[in-house]
């Protein structure tokens, strides 16, 4: 498996960017927080998975639903998928992760460099 990488400066980034390239008509998109990033690891090439591409911030949330104004570049947890004019994103923060571990390691490596 190989991994690429698109690094955000703020999570705000990190959802504009998601909220850019979800599918059309796609209001409700997954994220993760684990080990210091949120993220979210999307497939380049749909039908092997060899290669995933993690896009990613630095930082740490919670989990539940975040409502995502595009407008405002603001971001707040609700309680529920209200509005049609907001993108939200469900924040899992999951106990293993093996490949995120593997891409995170990764990204350690090559900071290191």
């Amino acid at each position: 498996m190989k991994f690429e990488y698109e690094e955000f400066s703020t999570i705000e980034e990190f959802f504009l960017y998601l909220v850019s390239v979800a599918p059309y008509m796609k209001q409700v998109l997954p994220a993760s927080s684990y080990k210091g990033y949120v993220f979210s690891i999307l497939p380049l090439t749909p039908v092997s998975g060899d290669i995933l591409m993690m896009i990613y911030a630095k930082g740490s949330m919670e989990p539940g639903i975040i409502e995502f104004d595009i407008s405002t570049r603001k971001y707040k947890t609700v309680s529920a998928v209200e509005r049609a004019d907001k993108n939200y994103f469900i924040i899992l923060k999951p106990k293993i992760a093996t490949i995120a571990d593997s891409a995170i390691k990764e990204i350690e490596n090559l900071n290191k460099s």
